[in-house]
């Protein structure tokens, strides 16, 4: 089974903006962790990599108001970041899915 690689930061650009509380951007890398979990423990089934995707982007969803709360939205900067964080994991893991279609249930 492969590890995800340890030099990769996770959603990197929204802790370096302080647009986006930190906290809440624990919440997002605690969603994509789920996604990372699943590929070290040796799945690439895409389908289930893409049910997967598809809950944690639905929990990303969930934490939109949350960000509003704090004056703060999973706009432009988070969108990109989120995204690129996400083919990061699946170019690194091989895992042949089109990042529109991995992120295919985002409202944001």
């Amino acid at each position: 089974m492969k590890s995800f690689d340890t030099n990769y930061k996770l959603l990197d650009k929204m802790y370096k903006d302080a647009y986006f509380p930190n906290f809440l951007v624990d919440k997002v890398k605690n969603e994509v962790q789920k996604v990372i979990d699943l590929l070290e423990s040796g799945e690439t089934d895409t389908e289930i990599v893409q049910e997967k995707l598809d809950e944690v982007v639905c929990a990303i969803n969930d934490l939109q108001d949350k960000f509003d709360e704090n004056d703060s939205e999973i706009e432009t900067v988070a969108r990109d970041c989120i995204g690129e964080t996400v083919g990061y994991i699946l170019e690194w893991f091989h895992i042949p899915i089109d990042i529109e279609e991995a992120i295919r249930e985002r409202d944001w």
